[in-house]
């Protein structure tokens, strides 16, 4: 579980910001705690039901299963290179 939550970590830049229906992250370690809480922390599974992408960002529609959330939403990722500078999740 370790290693998989550094290699989710390990795709955003080390400022990047995330921010999950109005909570805000900032950071890896913010984002961290959010994981744990939130996403591998409850075995979250996820499932991409269709993605566009619009002036440097990219919307991804998902669809969630697990212990936390389970139902559809979509995820806005703006990139810095290959790193998730932002993660906007409405």
């Amino acid at each position: 579980m370790r290693q998989t939550c550094q290699a989710f970590l390990d795709t955003f830049t080390s400022d990047a910001f995330l921010r999950d229906w109005g909570r805000s992250f900032r950071g890896r370690e913010q984002i961290a705690r959010w994981n744990q809480s939130d996403n591998i922390g409850v075995q979250s599974q996820l499932r991409i039901v269709r993605i566009a992408s619009a002036d440097g960002a990219y919307r991804v529609r998902i669809a969630v299963k697990g212990k936390g959330f389970n139902g559809e939403g979509d995820m806005t990722f703006t990139l810095d290179g290959d790193l998730i500078s932002s993660l906007v999740i409405a």
